[in-house]
């Protein structure tokens, strides 16, 4: 089937929800404007539910189906937060907000998500209840992470959970997908080398953690290329290299380093900190230093459900006619937390030739609506079939 003909009737007013949202970009929970603005939809919608407060700034709408024989609950789940970027788009719509844009297009997310629920809502094909989540800070603060720890599953009975993103560069309105590990783990780790600062004319006379770091930012470099399998994916970046001096002329008594770490398997994961903890105490002591190791276990690796995934992937192919396979990512997601705690998949919807995500000329394609809507919806109609 192609998209749903009520997506083309609906498109101008989906697009108008999404332009508004990119206009009043809010970061990570301090989403006030962006909650209101989707919980006060669903009510408009006639949802039977609507919970605000989820996860801090979460919201989540209830749908039940005109029966309920089958008694599944789906969740479908979309991202709602901006970035600390300024916008260069020079749109009509861009950002009001001086240091902060939807450069990830989850304001497209959020619109097609409510574009989906708007339809099942008048519809109600289907043998089931949906829950339709609105998560906040999936943008570093892990708000997929808060709204599980608020007990989201549990409390609305999710047995699935989908999630969708834009991906630039993919046909508009095509989908991608692939099971199994996905999007990368995500750690962040910060270093700080304690040397013996004084006179750069005196260098015998200190231990100099300058020197000390810049052999710990190269010797991580083989974490990669001498301690991981070569066929696996693993890549440790410091970003990051900051003094306790800004003189020309004084050795800096300590060096911090800062930088993430991206893993596709929990044993890259391990191998990865390990290697990380050994080296850096290892080469700050011979060189006369110390090294202490600030390590942040962040995103886990976003894993597709097998089964959920094929079901996810013949959803697009009705759709849209295909369904190509995914690369794997090395950015994170943290709608992996979500897929711990249940089966479900997450696909991308080609955004077409446009800027790449988290850049400053990125825009959200509006043409990719009804395809995005449209996945939604059959998606709930196929796996929960009307009785």
């Amino acid at each position: 089937m192609p998209f749903k003909n009520r997506f083309a009737e609906l498109h101008d007013e989906i697009t108008a929800w999404r332009r508004d949202i990119h206009a009043h970009p809010e970061v990570l929970f301090d989403t006030p404007r962006t909650s209101a603005l989707v919980a006060e939809k669903l009510r408009e919608f006639g949802c039977d539910e609507v919970v605000e407060g989820i996860g801090q700034t979460g919201v989540v709408g209830i749908i039940k189906g005109k029966s309920d024989t089958s008694g599944k609950v789906i969740g479908l789940r979309a991202d709602i937060d901006a970035l600390p970027i300024n916008e260069a788009t020079g749109l009509d719509y861009a950002s009001t907000t001086p240091g902060k844009m939807h450069a990830c297009g989850h304001d497209g997310h959020t619109a097609m998500l409510l574009g989906g629920a708007k339809y099942l809502a008048e519809t109600r094909n289907f043998d089931g209840t949906v829950a339709v989540i609105f998560q906040p800070a999936e943008e570093g603060g892990g708000g997929g992470r808060e709204m599980c720890k608020d007990g989201m599953m549990e409390r609305f009975g999710i047995q699935e959970v989908y999630g969708m993103h834009n991906w630039p560069g993919l046909p508009v309105g095509s989908f991608s997908i692939r099971p199994g590990s996905f999007f990368a783990a995500t750690d962040v780790m910060e270093i700080k080398i304690s040397g013996l600062g004084g006179h750069a004319a005196k260098p015998h006379e200190t231990v100099d953690p300058t020197v000390c770091a810049a052999q710990i930012v190269t010797a991580l470099q083989t974490i990669a290329s001498r301690n991981a399998d070569p066929v696996s994916q693993i890549v440790v970046s410091i970003t990051s290299f900051e003094t306790s001096s800004t003189a020309f002329n004084v050795i800096p008594a300590y060096v911090t380093l800062r930088g993430t770490v991206r893993t596709l398997s929990n044993e890259n994961r391990d191998l990865a900190e390990k290697r990380i903890t050994e080296l850096c105490t290892g080469i700050a002591g011979a060189f006369g230093g110390k090294a202490e190791i600030d390590y942040l276990r962040n995103y886990p690796v976003m894993v597709n459900h097998e089964e959920q995934t094929e079901f996810a992937a013949e959803v697009a192919k009705a759709v849209s006619g295909d369904c190509a396979d995914a690369p794997l990512i090395m950015g994170g997601e943290d709608f992996a937390f979500m897929l711990e705690e249940r089966p479900g998949a997450y696909i991308l919807v080609g955004n077409g030739d446009t800027a790449m995500v988290h850049n400053p000329d990125y825009n959200f394609n509006d043409d990719a609506i009804p395809a995005g809507c449209s996945w939604w919806a059959e998606l709930v109609e196929r796996r929960m079939p009307a009785a």
